[in-house]
């Protein structure tokens, strides 16, 4: 729920919301789904640059220290120590600055369209979608030429080294590659959501998520686990290892393997519930009522499909809520929700019910006076201190017909004490009438009895509406209102019917036949 507003006037977000707003990829440092497109970019590029060398340069610092110190191997000899003394730190730069410029230039070719402020074709799309994996092809790339590098050299200068060298290379790339593409996908979440927006993900081809849950664990724990596997054998193997050695190389390298399977299961989880929380936080607010909720889609997985079914479901939610409230519009929201809930039988019900009904006096020769533009306006006010008065106590506005409305008081939903209500309706009516439009006069009229309210047409095209003697008497009641001060009568039945203070404010009038009938109505008008 938005909060009051601050001393500053503007709305206090909810802390909630305020979550929702600055982590819609579910991470704060991505940013909004509003940044521009320079803070886009620079914001992916610093990202990429820091998660993806970080991640690589521990991966190296950690396979020299494993290899040279924790492994049980021989000790390296001196062209050993002087290749690694030159080769790591020269190769470790420049796979750095390959890997950067590969980067750089991978990332930008996938967000030209985002630069230049135009739809993405496409092309574009696939393009981008595929950032993390080429990203990650690279790193594998650069992580497979050091394995054949580094095993290579060892061979020719020390090759009882070799074995352990390339296992610790190989098993290290599959796990930095693995963190590689988990960090890269988490990074270009806002680029993969403009270029899925108005667009449904493709269906995922390859590895799903159930597919994908299986695939990093066996890249971030079980590839390490069969390099623990490896080293117990090759201390086995080997004559020069004891007890103690081998407790500090199995507790040493357990402790890497815990900690990098550990960061690829957490990596791998929060690509997972990201979109869930995305979808379950937007929920929340459909819930609330704000139906222009969306949710950036920004997986290429089946979540992905999720995100952009929700916001499908959104759209249909959005779409029927703007029909019920036009429906509502056109014959009252109270006969929508009853017509919703079914309490509105089709074809009609009789009803006793009170209808109120005004006439303009003299709305022809208006008219004919003023402008169709004056003439609307006057409308306009009329029609609106009606529709006030009528709403204001429960009634329902039926109809305007021409320059004139029919209200009802009692259906179609039920009103205890429909009578009273429609004549209090009718005395603020008049008054109101008489100072906020005074450019023209009204006749109101008022009377109760049993109607038959229900749909009338044709199954193509109908409308809610009431017909009996009380319409009809509320109308001609209304033509000789019109000839009395305050251009107010009722029928005396209605103000009997009605609860004993408002009928303390009424007072009998005359009695008329009115045009149809055989028997005079008794009337009564407000007393001054």
């Amino acid at each position: 729920m938005t909060g009051p507003p601050n001393a500053s006037g503007r709305t206090r977000l909810s802390r909630r919301e305020r979550r929702t707003r600055s982590s819609a990829f579910g991470a704060r440092v991505l940013g909004g789904v509003d940044q521009s497109p320079r803070r886009l970019r620079m914001r992916v590029q610093i990202l990429l640059t820091v998660m993806l060398v970080t991640t690589n340069v521990v991966g190296a610092v950690l396979v020299l220290v494993i290899s040279n110190f924790v492994v049980p191997t021989p000790a390296p000899n001196r062209g050993m120590m002087l290749a690694l003394a030159i080769g790591v730190p020269v190769y470790v730069g420049v796979a750095v600055l390959v890997g950067v410029a590969f980067l750089t230039g991978t990332s930008l070719r996938a967000m030209r369209w985002i630069i230049e402020g135009r739809e993405p074709t496409d092309e574009d799309r696939l393009r981008t979608l595929r950032v993390p994996w080429r990203l990650t092809l690279a790193q594998t790339t650069l992580w497979a030429i050091a394995t054949l590098l580094f095993t290579g050299l060892t061979v020719l200068l020390q090759v009882e080294r070799a074995l352990t060298t390339g296992l610790t290379l190989v098993i290290s790339g599959v796990v930095v590659s693995a963190i590689a593409f988990l960090l890269a996908e988490f990074a270009l979440r806002p680029i993969a959501a403009r270029a899925l927006a108005g667009d449904e993900p493709p269906r995922p081809r390859g590895a799903g998520v159930g597919d994908r849950m299986v695939l990093f664990w066996y890249l971030g724990t079980g590839v390490p686990v069969l390099g623990l596997v490896a080293v117990a054998l090759v201390a086995l193997i080997g004559d020069d290892y004891t007890i103690t050695r081998l407790s500090v190389v199995v507790l040493v390298v357990g402790a890497v393997v815990l900690c990098f399977g550990f960061l690829v299961t957490v990596l791998n989880a929060r690509s997972v519930v990201a979109p869930l929380v995305s979808v379950s936080d937007a929920l929340q607010e459909v819930q609330r009522g704000r139906f222009d909720t969306r949710v950036p889609v920004y997986d290429g997985t089946e979540l992905g499909l999720l995100q952009a079914g929700f916001n499908r479901m959104v759209d249909g939610l959005e779409e029927r809520e703007h029909i019920r409230d036009m429906f509502g519009r056109h014959v009252g929201q109270e006969v929508a929700a009853a017509a919703a809930r079914g309490e509105v039988e089709l074809g009609g019900e009789t009803r006793v019910a009170t209808v109120l009904f005004v006439d303009l006096i003299g709305s022809t020769s208006f008219a004919a006076e003023r402008s169709p533009a004056e003439v609307v306006e006057v409308l306009n006010r009329f029609f609106g201190v009606v529709v006030d008065e009528v709403d204001a106590r429960g009634g329902f506005v039926n109809k305007f017909i021409g320059d004139a409305v029919l209200a009802i008081f009692g259906v179609p939903v039920e009103l205890p004490d429909h009578a009273a209500a429609a004549l209090a309706a009718a005395r603020a009516m008049a008054v109101r009438l008489a100072e906020e439009v005074p450019d023209v006069s009204a006749g109101i009229g008022v009377a109760t009895g049993e109607v038959v309210a229900g749909n009338v047409g044709h199954r193509r095209r109908f409308e809610y509406t009431v017909i009996g003697n009380a319409v009809n008497a509320a109308a001609r009641i209304t033509e000789l209102a019109k000839d009395v001060d305050g251009g107010l009568l009722v029928a005396w039945d209605t103000v009997e019917a009605a609860s004993g203070a408002e009928r303390e404010r009424w007072a009998p009038y005359d009695e008329v036949t009115l045009r149809g009938r055989k028997t005079p109505t008794a009337l009564g008008l407000p007393q001054a």
